[in-house]
């Protein structure tokens, strides 16, 4: 292929992806301020009018916002390649570090700095002015400052020496170079899932263990009708910055621990808190996690495989605006364009995510009505989608593309349907 038919080819894909995705969300934003007069017949009695409005608001100001993201994504995108952006900080630092291994690494840094930098004020926006308007946000914007400092400080402790196995890998390890950083990445990941919740999450937020002796004594219970050992019980501080609740388990082995928002153990009652749960260990027990974890290990060695191709070829980079270096590695360069333009040629598969993410909902679902109560998991979804200010009403497609779990009527019809089944036999 050319480098001239390859850009092409990406714009091609560019302008297809953005038009499609601004096309959904103006669906989106039609379809729920059509419906926002009315609460859906089946929430009528549970939700208020007044509430079904605000969710209607939050989700079309998100949108909107999401519109403005896009635009600016898509400029810097054509900033970093086309227009030369990447080119540009390589030949800068060129001068200071010589084409070889610093080179790269602080070609990294540069790239994520300067992204970093550009979206800083739609962050900014997104926390103090929109979550703000709508109650959400409970974060103090020195609280904003702190967590923003400590991931960048955590990013680098972490990531640099990766980066640095890495490019080290693909220069070393010769044609069959992605299948070794497969591996490395791979055990990355597993290595994560045991020291985040031990190591990382505390860093950022305050886990006491459940006090609720009564509430403990349910959970427990539930834990061992289902077969589920967990580490332990904890509420995480939530509240602080902001007022959306979740439940879940995270960690690895003998590392899982189970997590309430406290905003969730403020607002469900005990028996709701416990249904809640049941749905996310449905999760584990049904092996949904084990599966997307291979899922995830299998597209990441496929990617990686089409990088290895892509790596060798000329006309990956000069398509997208970099002339690569002949007298030194182009392997983090390499890494930087597959990042920014895998996402362009991937997002129309996006709905075959969703279907089998939505059927493991379903199946989480089940398992909950048959372990605790539809009743009860139904009475608390309700009450999350009203403090979450999550439409009732999204656009079937949009939600396709964008929601990994099945909208609010389709989910809770499902589990009313259970519960008479269950109250049947």
């Amino acid at each position: 292929m050319s480098s001239l038919a390859f850009s092409v080819l990406f714009v091609v894909f560019f302008v297809l992806t953005l038009g499609l995705r601004f096309w959904l969300a103006n669906r989106q934003i039609r379809h729920v301020l059509r419906n926002r007069g009315a609460v859906p017949a089946e929430f009528a009695p549970k939700i208020a009018l007044e509430t079904h409005q605000k969710a209607a608001d939050y989700t079309v100001a998100r949108t909107r916002f999401g519109i403005a993201a896009l635009l600016w994504g898509g400029l810097v995108l054509i900033g970093f390649t086309l227009l030369g952006g990447l080119q540009a900080i390589s030949n800068a630092l060129l001068p200071l570090a010589g084409p070889g291994m610093l080179h790269q690494i602080l070609l990294v840094v540069a790239f994520a700095v300067v992204s970093g930098v550009l979206d800083l004020p739609f962050d900014y926006y997104r926390q103090f002015v929109l979550e703000e308007r709508f109650g959400f946000n409970k974060m103090s914007r020195g609280l904003w400052l702190a967590d923003m400092a400590k991931g960048a400080l955590l990013g680098a402790a972490i990531g640099l020496p990766l980066l640095w196995v890495i490019l080290k890998l693909m220069e070393t390890t010769g044609s069959l170079w992605w299948l070794w950083v497969w591996c490395v990445w791979s055990g990355f990941q597993l290595l994560m899932m045991v020291l985040y919740p031990t190591v990382i999450a505390p860093l950022f937020n305050k886990f006491t263990p459940l006090a609720d002796d009564s509430l403990k004594a349910r959970i427990e219970g539930l834990m061992a009708r289902v077969g589920f050992a967990s580490k332990g019980l904890f509420v995480m501080d939530g509240s602080r910055r902001s007022a959306h609740g979740n439940a879940y388990f995270s960690g690895f082995g003998a590392a899982k621990r189970i997590v309430f928002f406290d905003t969730l153990i403020e607002r469900l009652a005990p028996q709701e808190i416990e249904a809640v749960l049941a749905h996310e260990l449905g999760h584990f027990k049904l092996r949904h996690i084990v599966k997307r974890m291979v899922v995830m290990f299998a597209l990441s060695l496929a990617f990686l495989a089409l990088l290895g191709y892509l790596k060798e070829q000329s006309w990956f980079y000069t398509g997208l605006g970099v002339t690569p270096l002949l007298d030194g590695p182009n392997d983090a360069m390499a890494l930087l364009l597959f990042a920014l333009v895998l996402p362009i040629f991937t997002f129309v598969l996006g709905p075959l995510n969703a279907i089998t993410s939505r059927k493991h909902e379903f199946e989480a679902d089940a398992f909950a009505a048959k372990h605790s109560s539809a009743d009860d998991l139904v009475s608390a979804l309700v009450k999350m989608y009203e403090d979450n200010a999550s439409t009732l009403t999204p656009d079937p497609l949009h939600s396709a593309f964008y929601d990994s779990h099945p909208p609010a009527s389709v989910r809770i019809a499902h589990l009313n349907a259970a519960h008479l089944s269950a109250a049947a036999a």
